[in-house]
């Protein structure tokens, strides 16, 4: 890592004063001297894992018509995009280096109407040793860019916001849910 002037890292600057060092989360992919590793998973017990993810297309109330009334330039962008965002969860592995390929039991890739745009949600399910958010926020945002890719004709100016983890359940750490409403 890079040190500034004040013996400062980089990372350390990005951060903020209060912000934990990586030894201090207890990041598991990093190794002592630093360099990346893929987490040995192979004594975690076996569980139902399920995690929801988002992400929001942002774009003009016309385009959004377009959208829902399959009448795009392109064609029906939703299912297309829900087709992505499938795909995409059991390609998370592929995409991601650090992430354990997993037996993928269901995906669902849901899209949710907006004055100013589309809400994509994802929910992603597993038996496995470890969780899924990571497939279910690649779910999400494939299907975004899918769509942002099938309107980009009509809207130059859409924009993708919002992705996030709503919530996750299994495994050692339990359930969790967004407490911030988890709405873009």
């Amino acid at each position: 890592m890079v040190q500034n002037g004040e013996g400062r890292t980089d990372r350390e600057i990005r951060r903020g004063p209060n912000h934990m060092t990586d030894q201090q989360q207890g990041l598991t992919h990093v190794r002592a001297d630093g360099s990346a590793h893929m987490v040995d998973v192979s004594d975690k017990a076996v569980t139902s894992r399920e995690a929801t993810a988002t992400a929001t297309l942002r774009t003009r109330p016309d385009v959004v018509e377009q959208v829902f009334a399959a009448d795009l330039p392109k064609g029906d962008a939703l299912p297309v995009a829900r087709v992505a965002g499938i795909m995409a969860a059991k390609k998370t592995p592929e995409l991601v280096p650090l992430c354990h390929p997993l037996p993928i039991s269901k995906v669902t890739v849901d899209f949710e109407r907006l004055a100013d745009g589309v809400r994509i949600t994802a929910t992603v399910r597993t038996r496995g040793v470890t969780g899924v958010e990571m497939e279910a926020l690649t779910a999400a945002s494939v299907a975004a860019l899918t769509l942002y890719d099938m309107i980009k004709a009509v809207d130059k100016l859409a924009e993708i916001d919002g992705v996030r983890v709503l919530a996750k359940s299994g495994g050692k750490s339990g359930d969790w849910t967004r407490t911030d409403g988890g709405a873009a």
